[in-house]
């Protein structure tokens, strides 16, 4: 019944939404306060902070963990609620108490971890073992699953600290905006008026507003990279058996992948040195267990562009209805790379690109992939999608794709043609190599575009016509990795992502020229919306 959705929404909310001053209710629960010597220290600024200079200051003594957390716990308590921002659903009342373990650590080891207190926003799809996590779902709302996912349980190991779970689209369904039937509408942080993408949102606004030092979100099609260039972000996409997806709440398996989304590439790099590898629980994992390691870090040269062939992709350029103003954002970052001694192939011709992409379509293993998780998850309040549809548990904006994945019955592989993996389908594996074979005749290291051709849609406006999601048309398909970084804003200050896509498990050399492109243009700005607060 359509009336008990409110009903539904404000029992997500007595599960998932901070509780007032939050803040200081925490930091009482736990009975932890600042000492005498803690308030003498001159406040620690978190706005636009890094994982270099948060362990720089914990190596001096300017600041503890516990400080740190503090000061992220009082921005979500002071900004989300109150400017409609609407980024976090949930925040970990054990954040606290983590940061004073980690503070009592390194006093005794005077050892870091590589992430020693890296408070990290992670979008509600990854599974937690101390947190619910919902997928925007209200069917699974105060649902704890029994054990971290993998990403998750490395990073806290690393020494992260899970902060908070944050808004996204319901099921990850959407890349155009974030409405979950628990957390609601989440805005853009650089326009409240305006949507963060989808369907990590909720993730990239927080972040960008400084709720956090990094964060973690998940791509289907688009959902890292477009809601990063939204919010004047580093997101990168892995490739497809770089990284596992063990704990993550499915949209599309064969395409699905998670990762971080950071203010700095140089963030983004350190996060991914620690997810990236073999995972026995994920099996496509093994396509990585047999390669060298990388040290990602050492890609970081402010001087990498200098001689490395880059090919334009002007047909995500050049696109009808693409906004000027981002297509004179795009020309302006491809003077910057030439600037810094890249050499563009401009254009790079891929035979038959449309006709292939067109091939590859998106193939529908929701239902499938959804139940297989589902029976995994001890607990878990629903069993299947039929017991989510039949009793009406989903935000109306979920309904006409939940409903068309029930009617889906077959397995991916039983599908004609399957909907499988790049080697295992046709049409995937043929869109991938004429893009590398393209990539070779022009003996290119990466290839760039826009992410979005368009600059983010009104909250509330499904009558425009969708914007250019460029993000979706070849790294998805082709298991290509690809990374986002800022490239400047259109008119009233609304960002735009310059997106780079490499080869197959070439990650090093998108890190080398995402971070000398943002050396040299330092196009990241904070959005003036969340300004630092008060002493």
């Amino acid at each position: 019944m359509r009336e008990s959705r409110l009903d539904r929404k404000r029992l997500g909310d007595n599960f998932c939404r901070p509780v007032p001053r939050l803040f200081t209710i925490v930091a009482l629960a736990l009975s932890i306060t600042l000492t005498a010597c803690d308030s003498q220290v001159p406040r620690f600024q978190v706005e636009e902070a890094t994982i270099a200079s948060v362990q720089a200051a914990l190596r001096a003594g300017s600041l503890t963990c516990r400080q740190l957390v503090a000061a992220y716990l009082e921005r979500i308590d002071t900004y989300d609620d109150t400017s409609g921002l609407n980024a976090i659903i949930l925040v970990n009342a054990r954040a606290l108490e983590r940061a004073a373990a980690l503070d009592e650590e390194w006093t005794r080891t005077a050892a870091m971890r590589p992430l020693h207190c890296v408070p990290m926003i992670v979008k509600d799809n990854y599974d937690t073992a101390d947190l619910p996590t919902t997928a925007g779902s209200v069917a699974l709302a105060g649902s704890i699953p029994p054990d971290d996912a993998y990403m998750v349980r490395v990073l806290r190991d690393a020494g992260a600290i899970v902060l908070a779970k944050s808004n996204m689209a319901e099921w990850a369904f959407t890349p155009h905006s974030s409405i979950s039937s628990v957390g609601g509408t989440t805005r853009n942080a650089y326009d409240l008026d305006r949507v963060p993408a989808g369907s990590s949102g909720g993730t990239a606004s927080a972040v960008a507003a400084n709720f956090g030092l990094v964060g973690l979100g998940t791509d289907t099609g688009n959902s890292i990279r477009g809601p990063a260039a939204y919010a004047n972000l580093v997101g990168i996409r892995s490739t497809i058996g770089a990284t596992s997806r063990d704990g993550i709440v499915p949209l599309y398996l064969n395409r699905d992948i998670g990762g971080p989304m950071t203010r700095t590439v140089e963030d983004a790099a350190r996060i991914f040195a620690v997810i990236a590898g073999y995972d026995p629980a994920d099996p496509v994992t093994e396509a990585i267990r047999v390669r060298p390691p990388v040290a990602y870090l050492d890609a970081l040269d402010a001087d990498g562009l200098a001689g490395v062939r880059i090919g334009v992709l002007r047909s995500l350029i050049d696109t009808p209805g693409a906004d000027p103003e981002v297509q004179a954002l795009m020309e302006n970052a491809l003077a910057d790379m030439v600037a810094r001694g890249s050499v563009l192939i401009d254009p790079i011709e891929i035979p038959l690109l449309d006709t292939l992409r067109d091939a590859a379509i998106w193939c529908n293993t929701f239902r499938h992939d959804l139940d297989a998780y589902l029976a995994r998850r001890d607990g878990a309040p629903v069993r299947t999608l039929t017991d989510i549809v039949t009793a009406d548990l989903f935000d109306p904006t979920a309904e006409e794709r939940l409903r068309s994945a029930l009617a889906i019955a077959e397995a991916p592989e039983e599908q004609d043609p399957p909907c499988v993996d790049v080697e295992g389908d046709p049409r995937r594996s043929a869109l991938r190599d004429a893009v590398l074979a393209a990539m070779a005749a022009a003996n290119v290291t990466a290839m760039v575009y826009p992410a979005w051709s368009t600059p983010p849609r009104r909250v509330g406006d499904y009558e425009t016509p969708a914007p250019n999601i460029n993000s979706a048309r070849i790294a998805p398909h082709t298991g290509q990795p690809a990374i986002v970084v800022p490239m400047g804003v259109t008119s009233g200050n609304l960002p735009a992502g310059l997106e780079i896509v490499g080869r197959p498990f070439d990650e090093v050399e998108l890190f080398q020229i995402a971070y000398a492109y943002e050396q040299a243009t330092h196009h990241r700005q904070p959005p003036p919306l969340f300004p630092a607060l008060a002493e």
